[in-house]
């Protein structure tokens, strides 16, 4: 039925993995001298499970086809896993006493989501600090190569339908494993570039550290209680730059790094992505001159800056949009839906299924107007056939259906419209703030626990865009 020695496998090295990089915090404790031994204790109980994980992987048959049904519960448990593994060390260190809240936090970490339930997170030990960016850091590297490599290699959900966008399918390389090497070499990359830029501008090394992890997963965390707010104008361009460009697809930065540039020209989701960011944020920048004492720089820096950050899934805060201009944040609310470029650690529905279903529309439009006229939808200088069209809009169509459900949970477990609705919004995106009471300036602290439980299965949702949690809930998909 199920391949158990790879789908172990897959949860052996993810599990090992987080164990190594609970193994680095330690060193950072030592420096602030703080104590370490919760960081070794979770270590080696996530190592232990990791052996366990190997163990049955061995004793079970060593089947060599890693199907899509073996692919669907690998992804799902690993990336369950990873947060289970995670919330050990703010339970350990008895940082966070509720193992909802832990779990939470963890889970926030490694989708790149960025909501958090901590009410003073200046508070946290330097080490549990960096060990929560760290999460982002470990599970946007894992995004990346499950979007880009594993999923589209296995034509599940609709990740296949944007081979050639998202593509390392688009003959970078045949062999997998270099493929995730080069993603690797740029994610190592663009983390370097953006912690020597912030470290420019005068930041301290962990807290450089800290941001660009956040910054370059797309996830948000900060270890500051005021995000972004508090550091300079340069810092602040700095990380909006940073946030651009990692929702951009990957393949652009293949492209600039192998000297064909000439070839971003034909991407148009990257325009698209590029175009739509500019309009947004001018638009509120105008915003936010004409109806506050912003200044030009003040108002198009805090636009430009809140409008990336929601756009691309990344979360961190230079101001309370909710303070703006009504139009203005519901602007921003809506941007909500948008999403980065595919094969970015980005979340949301995507910039280049809104591009899809956009040109559909305008051709469907025109075939009413001249009916007897063939009208192609085109991508990349490439025709799209219908099939392609109708699972874009099926994907927009489930992504909102389920967001609806999720907020009229969230009022039925007794919470208000606009915080239901910026919560699921703002989870399923892997964004991080929301609206009403958990906006940029509040958190997830005050929510109930089931009301954190179902935000949790949002991120996931959104993570993994539904097919794959979803399959797991459908009978058939276990049986034989």
């Amino acid at each position: 039925m199920f391949s158990q020695a790879v789908i172990a496998k897959v949860l052996h090295t993810n599990l090992l993995v987080v164990s190594a990089f609970m193994v680095l915090c330690i060193p950072v404790a030592w420096i602030y001298g703080e104590g370490w031994l919760y960081f070794l204790y979770s270590a080696a109980i996530t190592a232990m499970l990791s052996g366990a994980a190997l163990y049955f992987a061995r004793q079970a048959n060593q089947e060599t086809v890693f199907s899509k049904r073996d692919a669907y519960l690998a992804v799902s448990l690993s990336w369950v896993g990873m947060g289970l593994a995670g919330a050990l060390p703010y339970l350990i260190s008895g940082q966070i006493s509720n193992p909802v809240d832990a779990l939470f936090e963890s889970l926030s970490g490694f989708t790149t989501t960025g909501s958090s339930i901590l009410t003073d997170i200046e508070a946290l030990p330097k080490a549990l600090l960096f060990w929560r960016s760290l999460t982002h850091w470990v599970g946007g590297i894992g995004i990346v190569l499950l979007v880009v490599v594993l999923l589209p290699s296995l034509k599940i959900g609709s990740y296949h339908l944007f081979s050639s966008e998202s593509s390392f399918h688009e003959r970078i390389q045949p062999r997998i494993s270099r493929v995730g090497l080069i993603l690797v070499i740029i994610y190592l990359s663009l983390t370097i570039a953006q912690v020597v830029f912030l470290l420019l501008g005068g930041m301290n090394l962990f807290e450089s550290l800290c941001h660009a992890f956040g910054t370059v997963a797309t996830g948000g965390f900060s270890p500051k209680n005021d995000s972004i707010a508090g550091y300079s104008p340069y810092i602040q361009y700095v990380i909006t730059i940073f946030m651009f460009l990692a929702a951009t697809n990957y393949l652009v930065f293949y492209l600039l790094a192998t000297g064909k540039p000439r070839k971003i020209l034909q991407n148009n989701e990257f325009w698209f992505y590029l175009k739509t960011t500019l309009t947004i944020s001018i638009v509120i920048a105008i915003m936010l001159y004409l109806e506050s004492d912003k200044g030009v720089e003040g108002a198009f820096r805090d636009a430009a800056f809140q409008t990336v950050s929601i756009i691309s899934c990344t979360g961190f805060a230079t101001d309370d949009y909710l303070q703006w201009p009504v139009y203005a944040w519901y602007l921003i609310f809506l941007a909500m839906f948008l999403g980065g470029s595919t094969g970015s650690t980005s979340g949301g529905i995507k910039m280049v299924r809104h591009l899809i279903f956009w040109r559909s529309l305008r051709a469907y439009f025109k075939r009413i107007m001249h009916p007897q006229s063939y009208i192609p939808v085109r991508l990349h200088d490439k025709t799209l056939g219908i099939e392609t069209q109708v699972n874009v809009a099926n994907f927009i169509v489930t992504y909102l259906f389920i967001f609806a459900a999720g907020t009229v949970l969230l009022v039925f477990l007794g919470n208000d419209g606009l915080t239901s609705a910026g919560s699921v919004a703002t989870c399923m995106a892997g964004i991080g703030p929301g609206l009403g009471t958990t906006g940029p300036v509040s958190n997830f602290a005050h929510l109930s626990d089931p009301t954190k439980l179902t935000l949790m299965l949002m991120m996931l949702l959104g993570r993994l865009e539904f097919y794959t949690v979803l399959a797991l809930m459908r009978p058939s998909f276990w049986k034989p």
